[in-house]
């Protein structure tokens, strides 16, 4: 009996040890797998709050995400000195940065530097402001980096005529917000729009000579037309007058060029016609009278009297 516990207890002391063995190996395989995969990371500081632009960057709103070295952004900032120097202004945000997204040197401000539209232009472009009202500014809906289609209506030749100006210009910044808190429009009477340095001077030019307006572009929609047509009032006198005649010559839908719709002429009143007065009959002259019987003539003196 004596003899069957001892083998008992040494057989359960051989597996404990074998079990610490087997513990001890996955364990430290799982911590060098661990150590192998942060060896091929790097922490990047993200947002750890919605940053919007011009809120400066602080402790609380930073904080790090381990990312891999084969997928990091350029300008990412690896320590909290990077992003906020000892003893200097906070930076401020340039471009909105959502919740975990990683903040880059390109949406922050300098050091000590504050927020500057400048500062967000890609290289060889420029920032154009231009006036704008409810109307033409999409009653207070464009907001920044929304596209647009830039309009110009101006007079020529006492015509007044509208052209695109310039297509798929990305907005910049507005001078008010777009949005009340209620979520209602608010209007803005300044624009300020992506442009290249010869688009920057038609704007300039385009503002003395008319007034602009902003189309609206569906987000991610790129397709410009390279010929646009000039719209002047008779395109709208086409469009009031010549609908009917348009469907009536084409039911198949099928276009046809706007020469050779023509607008129905109004009717116009017969004017009324004169007639040539009758001649007036020819009173006798001197004292004769011809009198024609069938078809011959005689001629009779008569007297001053009719005698």
């Amino acid at each position: 009996m004596r003899r069957q516990s001892l083998i008992a207890l040494l057989v359960a002391i051989l597996l404990g040890a074998v079990a610490v063995y087997l513990a001890n190996v996955f364990l430290t395989n799982n911590e060098e797998k661990t150590q192998k995969a942060l060896a091929g990371t790097t922490p990047v500081a993200v947002a750890s709050a919605p940053l919007d632009y011009g809120v400066p960057v602080t402790a609380e709103k930073v904080k790090f995400v381990e990312y891999p070295n084969g997928s990091l952004p350029a300008g990412v900032f690896t320590k909290i000195d990077q992003v906020l120097p000892p003893g200097k202004p906070a930076r401020i945000a340039l471009r909105p940065i959502a919740v975990n997204e990683p903040i880059l040197a390109g949406k922050i401000s300098g050091t000590g530097q504050v927020a500057s539209i400048a500062a967000t232009l890609p290289p060889g472009m420029r920032a154009a402001a231009v006036r704008i009202n409810d109307v033409s500014g999409v009653a207070g809906f464009v907001q920044p980096n929304d596209s647009v289609d830039v309009l110009v209506t101006r007079s020529v030749n006492d015509r007044d005529i509208t052209d695109v100006l310039l297509q798929d210009v990305r907005v910049i910044a507005m001078d008010q917000n777009a949005k009340n808190a209620d979520g209602t429009a608010n209007i803005a009477r300044t624009a300020t729009l992506q442009v290249s340095p010869l688009d920057s001077q038609k704007l300039a030019l385009a503002q003395q000579a008319g007034s602009l307006s902003l189309v609206l572009r569906k987000p991610g929609a790129e397709e410009n037309n390279p010929v646009v047509e000039t719209v002047s009032l008779e395109d709208l006198r086409y469009n009031l007058y010549g609908g009917a005649r348009y469907a009536q010559a084409n039911p198949s839908g099928a276009p046809i060029a706007r020469s050779q719709v023509t607008v129905a002429a109004a009717p116009v009143a017969p004017r009324p016609v004169r007639r040539a007065p009758a001649p007036a009959k020819r009173k006798p002259a001197g004292t004769s009278i011809e009198i024609v019987r069938g078809t011959v003539g005689t001629d009779y003196k008569v007297g001053e009297n009719g005698k």
